[in-house]
């Protein structure tokens, strides 16, 4: 390959991860609204964006696949930062298109029975977040959105590495707590 052909296919992956990287809902924007089946402890339930909205903001993180090196090092993350969420009076809910067997297992050993993953069959959710990976357009791109009460995007975080996710949505939701009236 020459040198130009190569420097040209390097600046088309860059545009196209720029592009990716934009394809997310914008702060500001309304979060759509879901139901979906998921699962906390092995259990299956029905998740309803608009109940956990009513107490309080939502932490919703959409990821590629249960158990894969990168989803479990995120999910462990998460996990562990759960306890922070909840004492800033936040729910956190990770997303992705496996089906509901997959996720009670995964919401077992990877979230530590912490928090809830839910099955996005179709991808529906995942396209009306802008989070299907551009490449696979059924398959969640690694996309982290913070939504306030109110139903608007506080924060987005988009990284197909796992690391920075937490900190990014720990923030966004501490500044949100920081900026509510106190009574």
């Amino acid at each position: 390959m020459t040198a130009v052909r190569w420097r040209a296919g390097l600046a088309a992956l860059g545009l196209c991860a720029v592009q990716a990287a934009q394809a997310a809902l914008p702060v500001g924007a309304d979060a759509p609204d879901f139901t979906a089946e998921a699962a906390l402890g092995g259990k299956a339930f029905t998740f309803q964006m608009a109940e956990a909205l009513r107490k309080g903001p939502v932490v919703l993180y959409f990821y590629p696949r249960a158990f894969t090196s990168g989803c479990t090092v995120e999910a462990h993350a998460f996990a562990e930062a759960t306890p922070r969420f909840q004492a800033l009076g936040a729910t956190v809910i990770g997303m992705s298109n496996d089906d509901i067997d997959t996720l009670r297992k995964f919401s077992v050993e990877a979230c530590r029975d912490r928090f809830a993953v839910a099955a996005d069959a179709g991808a529906r959710v995942m396209k009306a977040y802008d989070a299907a990976l551009w490449v696979k357009r059924d398959m969640a791109d690694r996309v982290s959105y913070a939504i306030s009460p109110q139903g608007k995007v506080l924060a987005v975080y988009s990284s197909l590495n796992p690391d920075g996710h937490v900190g990014a949505m720990l923030k966004a939701v501490e500044d949100w707590k920081k900026a509510q009236p106190k009574p």
